[in-house]
């Protein structure tokens, strides 16, 4: 059942994606050569607890980071480890959320560590600006499948694929909540928008196949084929005003 919400439960999820932003935009900021991803759950989690919230994702379904940190041809669910150094060249993703006044935030980001190719930026680039190009189509009456039309459209139409096992979420009281967001799709299926859902839109873009596998970790999502592969999501509002991404700092 989808939980629509009402103005003030959507300005309490403001406060939930503002300090989930700031805590994935402190751990991007520190992604260099050398660094662990165990580093960069540490300042996720520190800023998360500081702000009187609680990591989202820290012992959900038994998850043990406060954040999901993959590499390269890591997807998604990557465990920190203070054994997982970074290296010039890597693509980090960082997946974060914060739990406060009963309400999640999500969001997520590619960060290039070093020196990374002229492709691998364009998969990063790719990536954002697919995301922008679903939320466009989060509008009164528009329906899930213009979202997953458009990303995995502007996605093909550059020559990357679009993860088809993982989708974006509704997002509320439960950090996973419906409707189901997939990345493809056709337009003008699936559930109907309405002014009070909120959801989070996360493209996870591979430069080949875009069938994954995981891992004996029972956490960590890679690509099959061992291609890279990019996260971008925001939690995202929709409002008489429009869409307001919660997660943006």
């Amino acid at each position: 059942m989808i939980q629509v919400k009402n103005s003030a439960q959507i300005a309490m999820m403001r406060e939930a994606g503002r300090i989930t932003g700031e805590a994935l935009a402190l751990a991007g900021e520190a992604v260099a050569p050398g660094v662990t991803t165990k580093h960069l759950d540490d300042i996720i989690r520190r800023h998360i607890e500081k702000c009187g919230a609680k990591p989202s994702f820290l012992g959900y379904g038994g998850f043990p980071g406060s954040a999901c940190i993959s590499i390269n041809n890591e997807v998604i669910h990557g465990i920190p480890s203070a054994d997982r150094v970074l290296k010039d060249g890597d693509i980090v993703k960082i997946d974060v959320g914060a739990y406060i006044k009963g309400f999640h935030g999500d969001s997520a980001n590619t960060f290039a560590c070093g020196n990374v190719s002229e492709e691998t930026k364009r998969l990063i680039d790719v990536t954002r600006e697919s995301f922008y190009r679903g939320v466009a189509k989060f509008v009164p009456d528009g329906r899930v499948g213009d979202i997953g039309a458009a990303v995995q459209e502007y996605v093909e139409q550059n020559g990357f694929s679009v993860v088809r096992k993982y989708v974006g979420h509704g997002v509320g009281k439960d950090l996973h909540e419906s409707p189901d967001v997939p990345n493809y799709g056709h337009a003008g299926r699936g559930t109907r928008f309405c002014c009070g859902m909120v959801i989070a839109i996360e493209p996870m873009v591979c430069t080949g196949s875009y069938e994954v596998r995981e891992l004996a970790d029972g956490w960590t999502v890679i690509t099959a084929d061992g291609g890279l592969a990019a996260h971008y999501e925001h939690t995202c509002a929709l409002t008489e005003d429009g869409v307001v991404l919660l997660t943006a700092v």
